[in-house]
């Protein structure tokens, strides 16, 4: 019989190098159902999150560096099939993030199906991108002289992104995968009021082939785990998508410290074709001159 059963609740940890730690400080906070315009006061309760510290983020960086190597220097061609392994666990996983994004945004159950399968598809189209962007935004380059110009990208590095407050699921997939996707490692700042779909999120990525450290995902409040990353000197490139102006403002300044690449906040429609300046935005070009050497008084060369 069931009816005597006690509820087992989740446990929601975050995610940093590969495991699932509680914050250091041992804090939490509440994350509820996202109340209708029409209801009074909080929604219902679903889950107590880890409330992140500045030494987590420190952390996250920490392991988002020593990723960083080996998944800039796998071949684009592996990067695709793990991007495409994490779309296959998703979607094994569908009921779960069906209720998860239902629950945070306030979403019906065909809404946040819809949802999910957009998400699920947008892994699918970035894990595809992943062996071909390089032909896109690189190429032998035309100059006056006897030698080869080879453009070619290079990932930024460690990115921190503040994920998109209300879209908690697709907005999510929509700024973490391309920068992956590209060969970067990442830190991510969940949505403040509906973190579920991003710290469930780092669980499929533990069993997707992703190595440790390559994605970290940290819950709590936005401005005071963004603002020690802005500023950390190991932190290559920020995205500001889920910032509000004037916190925007802040980190973009912290950012100059030490030149980080920053992508500014933007009206987004993540349900659109989501096009390629995401994968471009943290990639840097790499121009190599090489001489081609010549073949007599002709001027021919090889």
């Amino acid at each position: 019989m069931s009816d005597g059963r006690l509820s087992v609740f989740k446990t929601y940890k975050l995610y940093v190098g590969g495991k699932f730690p509680r914050s250091e400080s041992g804090r939490v906070y509440e994350v509820t159902t996202k109340a209708s315009a029409a209801a009074a006061g909080k929604g219902k309760w679903l889950a107590n999150v880890p409330l992140s510290s500045r030494k987590d983020a420190r952390d996250a960086v920490v392991a988002a560096r020593k990723a960083f190597g080996g998944w800039s220097g796998a071949t684009a061609y592996n990067r695709g099939q793990i991007l495409y392994r994490i779309a296959e666990m998703l979607e094994g996983r569908k009921d779960q993030f069906v209720r998860e994004v239902a629950q945070s945004e306030g979403l019906s159950r065909s809404k946040a199906a819809d949802v999910v399968d957009a998400a699920i598809d947008r892994w699918v189209w970035y894990a595809g991108w992943t062996d071909k962007i390089a032909q896109v935004v690189g190429g032998a380059n035309p100059v006056a002289g006897p030698f080869f110009n080879l453009s070619t990208p290079e990932p930024t590095g460690v990115v921190t992104i503040v994920a998109p407050q209300e879209s908690s699921f697709l907005g999510l997939v929509s700024v973490v995968a391309p920068v992956i996707a590209a060969g970067n490692t990442v830190v991510v700042v969940a949505s403040e009021r509906a973190p579920l779909p991003a710290l469930s999120l780092g669980e499929v990525l533990a069993t997707s082939d992703l190595p440790g450290g390559v994605v970290n995902v940290l819950s709590g409040r936005t401005a005071e785990i963004a603002a020690p990353l802005a500023a950390h000197q190991d932190v290559n490139g920020i995205d500001l998508t889920g910032a509000d102006e004037v916190l925007a403002k802040e980190l973009e300044v912290a950012a100059a410290d030490n030149l980080k690449r920053v992508f500014r906040p933007q009206a987004v429609d993540y349900s659109a074709d989501p096009g390629t300046h995401r994968l471009t935005a943290f990639l840097e070009t790499k121009t190599v001159w090489h001489p081609t050497g010549s073949l007599g008084a002709s001027g021919s060369a090889y």
